[in-house]
């Protein structure tokens, strides 16, 4: 009899002691994000996407980094932004665009190089509490309410827990009372006092709460309620999950596990309501629990008669925070959306918008336009935090919704003093992302930025480096943003042993615009941090390290700190060269400008393509001139002083080509400026010139191709004395052609995006003189015949020595 009960007890017994070994672990790791702010590309016509190229924002390459560790429940702030990025693309990226580039940390090709930088890892929750050195506490700036929408309609209150709504509390006797009827009770408690007792006990205060969750009665509580969880209704069993969430129960407790299966288990029985309830209780909670939310995706599917829109932005909202979609739910989710999108309330907008950013879901470019127009129509009765969800998704989308950032150069001036630096760090980095410089933005953030760096988490500081450094953002435009936060990194250099990442993605910022912090530089290419930075994401972070290694060695001849090991960037620089061969060498255009130039200078032997500097990641034409202005030939495998001029060279009427350039062909080049069947250039915007006319000043192709004057005639007929060109030692011209694309511009501007114009600045400083093929002028002269082409890139040549 007594081995019987002791069999029986046993049990019981080892759940107990799994329950109080698993609230005693979880008292250490308690997350509860709910009350915190998840932080976590010209046109066709007013709208479009980038034709030619196109930048993805990191769609692919956001994986754990193995440095890291990551906890098993709950997201924090610092994985929202990182995990952006669908590894499927909006289908609509693919429309009308032969080519896609990956843009972070990917091998990079001319396409679009801008840096593959920081925006790649999924990131790991900083508030592990597992953490390998001491972290400085970042202190709350503005705090947003990210459930907010929930005051939009009285009909959330079927889906959603009102936690500004807590039951009158109760003093700690009445607890006590209840936790000793548990004692007296014991086996004899039926499912309905269970709940009634959890119930009543998470009444109690928030500040007595911890009291309750170590008491030994309250364990056995938790015992009990395992042993009924099949017995309770389906009300009761909301019941308990809600009182959890006023006892504040650690989300990674082990009795949740029990709770999600059971409830899993009986989603087919439970209406969608009910379940949409539950979800929300999760998300309170800070779990994920993954099994459940596909049964509710599940029921969904079956019930889409019955989603209207609270029901709609609920589920876009708990889809946010459980970071998934199923595929096969994107397009009835879209077709719901598309739906109800005109009754939706500006915050709903925006928690829409937040749910796709998180979940990386991708809809069309129509539905995506649809939104982003309904937000348009009430921007000025929107949030903070629903302006910057906006973004966040139109950054994920990569889709150039002009109007919206036409409004944008009104609404971030007009809010930013208010703003947090989370939320001016996502404008930011969608400006960024979408090539949009705008100086009312930036100096409307730069100027709020240094009174909030002590709010500034590493990532924050890095990125606004980052976007601001892309964007051209100059440091006289504002002394104190620069200054500020590279202040802000030196403070908190502890977090780049856990995200070196960041530290990197800064640095290259602040180069872009010839900031060199030399302290910072020496940590960053210190030998210890190399390694770490190797070990969390290998070729990833090398490219990076590669860039700010090649960039001090130009920048700073001064500079006697660490250097990366020559092996090290032997093997980067064959990297990006066998990548480029097989990438970017093989465009039309590049393959085109390299056989006109071989024709124009006489061979194959005066044109070498090849990465001048390996370290900006994208590829020139190399041609030397001597002092006479004729080809000499360029190996980069042969010595210097053995290269020979070239004989055959005779000038233009002498070049055994195949063109001779005659007066009519003359009368031809300069008639085409009357030309009116000339192709539209891609973006459809009327091409500026060479000297920078006015976007409405004109739009015939050769006012940019060619701006043929008296002197550039006379050019075409003899290769020009080069008196004024930078020569090397021994009067020879090195000229780096570089055939550009939209990607290395802001859009609808001649400026160049920080990488591109930190390439053409370190050039000059290796002498190189840098003539440019612009995309406007180069890609519609490549419909045109074999002579006009190389007239033109003789006058690119010699007009610009």
């Amino acid at each position: 009899m007594a081995a019987c009960l002791l069999c029986r007890r046993v049990p019981r017994l080892r759940c107990l002691a799994g329950l109080r070994k698993s609230f005693a672990q979880a008292q250490h790791v308690h997350v509860k994000p709910e009350h915190e702010t998840d932080d976590r590309e010209e046109n066709k016509g007013v709208l479009q996407h980038r034709g030619e190229y196109k930048l993805l924002y990191n769609p692919s390459s956001y994986h754990r980094s193995a440095c890291s560790s990551a906890v098993s429940y709950g997201h924090t702030d610092n994985e929202e932004d990182e995990q952006c990025l669908s590894t499927h693309p909006p289908s609509f990226w693919q429309q009308g665009n032969r080519y896609s580039v990956s843009c972070s940390r990917h091998l990079s090709s001319s396409k679009n190089t801008l840096l593959d930088l920081a925006f790649n890892k999924s990131p790991e929750p900083e508030t592990n509490s597992v953490s390998r050195y001491h972290r400085k506490p970042v202190l709350p700036d503005v705090k947003v309410d990210s459930r907010a929408f929930h005051k939009c309609r009285p009909e959330y209150a079927s889906v959603a827990l009102d936690l500004t709504r807590r039951r009158q509390p109760i003093e700690w006797e009445e607890a006590s009372r209840l936790l000793q009827k548990v004692t007296v009770l014991k086996g004899s408690m039926k499912p309905s006092d269970v709940s009634r007792f959890l119930l009543e006990l998470s009444r109690l205060h928030p500040d007595k709460m911890p009291f309750v969750r170590s008491d030994q009665r309250f364990i056995i509580l938790l015992r009990y309620s395992v042993e009924h969880l099949r017995l309770f209704t389906e009300h009761q069993l909301l019941e308990v999950l809600q009182s959890f969430v006023w006892l504040d129960m650690p989300s990674s407790h082990t009795v949740l596990e029990r709770y999600e299966a059971e409830l899993s288990r009986r989603a087919e029985h439970i209406s969608l309501h009910q379940l949409m309830f539950a979800a929300d209780l999760w998300r309170c909670i800070g779990r994920q629990v993954p099994q459940f939310l596909q049964r509710l995706y599940d029921s969904v599917n079956l019930s889409l008669g019955q989603v209207g829109v609270p029901e709609l932005v609920q589920l876009l909202y708990i889809m946010g925070e459980g970071r998934q979609c199923p595929k096969e739910f994107v397009h009835p989710l879209e077709q719901l959306l598309v739906h109800h999108i005109q009754q939706l309330h500006p915050e709903e907008v925006g928690t829409v918008c937040l749910g796709l950013f998180k979940s990386q879901t991708s809809l069309s470019e129509g539905a995506v336009i649809r939104i982003v127009d309904k937000a348009l129509s009430f921007v000025e009765d929107m949030s903070d935090f629903a302006v910057v969800n906006v973004l966040k998704y139109l950054r994920f989308s990569y889709l150039y919704h002009r109007p919206w950032l036409e409004a944008m150069a009104q609404e971030v001036p007009r809010r930013a003093h208010r703003m947090g630096v989370k939320g001016l760090m996502h404008v930011a980095l969608t400006c960024s992302a979408l090539h949009y410089s705008n100086n009312d933005i930036l100096t409307a953030i730069a100027d709020r930025v240094p009174s909030l760096v002590p709010h500034c988490r590493s990532k924050d500081s890095c990125k606004l480096l980052w976007a601001f450094g892309t964007l051209g953002f100059l440091p006289e435009q504002s002394p104190s943003f620069y200054p500020s936060l590279t202040e802000a990194l030196r403070h908190r250099k502890a977090e780049f042993q856990r995200y070196p990442e960041h530290l990197l993605t800064g640095l290259l910022g602040l180069a872009f615009v010839s900031n060199f912090p030399e302290d910072l530089i020496e940590l960053a290419l210190s030998p210890d941090f190399v390694n770490l930075a190797l070990k969390c994401t290998q070729m990833e972070l090398k490219k990076d390290l590669f860039t700010l290694d090649g960039t001090v060695a130009l920048e700073l001849p001064q500079w006697t700190g660490p250097r990366l090991s020559s092996e090290l960037r032997k093997e980067v620089a064959q990297k990006l060269w066998k990548f480029a061969q097989s990438d970017v060498c093989q465009k039309p255009e590049v393959q085109e400008a390299e056989s006109a130039l071989q024709d124009l200078l006489g061979g194959k032997e005066f044109v070498c393509k090849r990465m001048i500097l390996p370290h900006t990641r994208s590829i020139d034409l190399e041609v030397h001139l001597d002092a006479t202005g004729q080809p000499i030939p360029v190996t980069p495998t042969s010595p210097e002083h053995t290269a020979p001029t070239n004989p055959s060279y005779q000038g233009w009427r002498g070049l055994n080509i195949g063109v001779t350039i005659t007066e009519d062909l003359l009368a031809k080049l300069i008639n085409t400026k009357n030309t009116t069947d000339l192709p539209t250039p891609p973006s459809k915007v009327k091409p500026t010139s060479l000297h920078r006319l006015q976007p409405d000043e004109g739009g015939k192709l050769f006012d940019s191709v060619l701006h043929l004057t008296d002197d550039i005639i006379e050019t075409l007929g003899k290769p020009s004395s080069l008196n004024a060109a930078p020569k090397d030692s021994k009067g020879k011209v090195k000229v780096a052609i570089q055939v550009s694309n939209r990607n290395h511009y802001c859009s609808r501007s001649q400026q160049l995006l920080g990488l591109h114009a930190m390439k053409r600045r370190q050039l000059k400083m290796a002498g190189f003189k840098v003539v440019e093929l612009y995309y406007r002028e180069w890609f519609p002269m490549m419909r045109k015949s074999r002579a006009e082409k190389i007239a033109y890139l003789h006058c690119k040549i010699y007009d610009s020595l």
